[in-house]
């Protein structure tokens, strides 16, 4: 009988690991949370994708901000509403794994808005923590109008 519940167990906890998540889909996990968070006007949550660390880096156009309450600051004061907001697309995500816990993802975003849909390409550098896959540094690029 001990023979047979082992066999079972080991059975059971063997085909556990047949539904571990690759690194590559729990990162795309985390943008398509960012994704869906910024749709509905959820800066807040959009945010949970970074590491909540004064070592944050956010990087776009001629400006380095550091920390992630500061990250947080600039885009509130930036799309203060949601028509500034529009909804947003993040494609051609190509992830890179660095090791067991760190990635890069090359991506391209765009926003649609009433207005206009400005576009562009970003860098991220993701770090496995406890909490789970975050952003430690985010280089973002807008294309010319």
């Amino acid at each position: 009988m001990r023979v047979i519940k082992f066999l079972y167990l080991a059975a059971i906890i063997g085909s556990t690991s047949l539904f571990a998540q690759s690194p590559q889909s729990e990162i795309t996990e985390v943008l398509n949370m960012q994704q869906e968070a910024w749709n509905r006007g959820d800066i807040d949550a959009f945010m949970n994708g970074y590491w909540h660390s004064d070592e944050t880096i956010f990087v776009s156009s001629d400006e380095v901000t550091r920390g992630w309450e500061k990250v947080l600051d600039r885009y509130k004061k930036k799309y203060s509403d949601r028509t500034k907001m529009g909804m947003l697309t993040f494609s051609n995500l190509e992830i890179a794994p660095l090791g067991d816990d760190a990635a890069v993802v090359l991506g391209a975003w765009k926003l649609k808005r009433a207005k206009d849909e400005p576009r562009g390409r970003f860098t991220l550098i993701l770090r496995r923590l406890p909490e789970g896959w975050r952003i430690v540094h985010d280089h973002t690029s807008a294309a010319a109008p």
